[in-house]
């Protein structure tokens, strides 16, 4: 089975002719980025054959889902992967999940280049590590028309979404929007509010949202043992 949970980022301008607030996806967006911070390896609860993923998600103007997850199975500590429309692409080799890091998660759509690149970098010693999709021979939108944060699990044995592996930190969520003269030049701005989003199945999810704030001007939470039933709301 195949759950999820969590939110739709978003912008907000400022209020409308009836003094509310307008919340919305931005247009032009080509490029999105969080930071994941493992805080607490909890134990690997993941029943056999089934994994979970902490999502960095883009949608494009087409709704092809564009991924950077990090993702836990039964029988690993977790790796990073870079997924196009359900599929993965690559995994990272050089960086892996390590309790007390933090990686910034980078989802550029570059249309000069006709590729999608996938940016991995640790932190707390620079470490990068980089993956193209090359996407010549296909029809591709080279804009994002949403942006997914939050968890998700599949479950090849019973029908339950079950403990995630680590307690992290989601900060630094960030759209990016693309220079029309300077093709390389992508400018990043914070996302400003969360609408909640899950899988509809209703399901209670072993887990929390917490400390859901503003850091270093971005949103900034926490995912942590507990239970819901549905994902964040923030200031909208």
């Amino acid at each position: 089975m195949h759950y999820w949970i969590g939110s739709f980022c978003q912008a907000i301008d400022s209020h409308d002719n009836n003094n509310k607030k307008l919340v919305f996806f931005p247009t032009g967006v080509v490029a999105i980025s969080d930071i994941i911070t493992l805080i607490e390896d909890i134990g690997n609860n993941i029943p056999e054959r089934s994994w979970m993923l902490y999502v960095l998600e883009l949608f494009n103007v087409q709704n092809i889902a564009v991924e950077l997850n990090l993702i836990c199975s039964f029988n690993n500590d977790g790796k990073f992967n870079a997924i196009f429309n359900g599929v993965n692409q690559y995994q990272f080799k050089e960086i892996h999940p390590i309790v007390g890091h933090s990686y910034l998660r980078q989802i550029i759509l570059n249309h000069s280049k006709q590729c999608i690149s996938y940016i991995l970098q640790d932190q707390n010693n620079i470490q990068t590590e980089k993956f193209d999709l090359q996407l010549q021979k296909q029809s591709f939108g080279y804009e994002a028309s949403n942006q997914f944060t939050g968890i998700e699990w599949w479950n090849r044995i019973g029908n339950y979404p079950y403990p995630t592996r680590y307690t992290v930190e989601f900060s630094q969520l960030l759209f990016g929007l693309g220079d029309p003269i300077d093709k390389e030049s992508i400018t990043y701005i914070p996302h400003k509010a969360l609408k909640p989003n899950t899988d509809g199945s209703g399901t209670k999810y072993p887990i929390t949202f917490h400390s859901i704030r503003i850091k270093d001007d971005c949103i900034s939470y926490m995912v942590g043992l507990g239970k819901c039933y549905n994902g964040m709301r923030y200031n909208c």
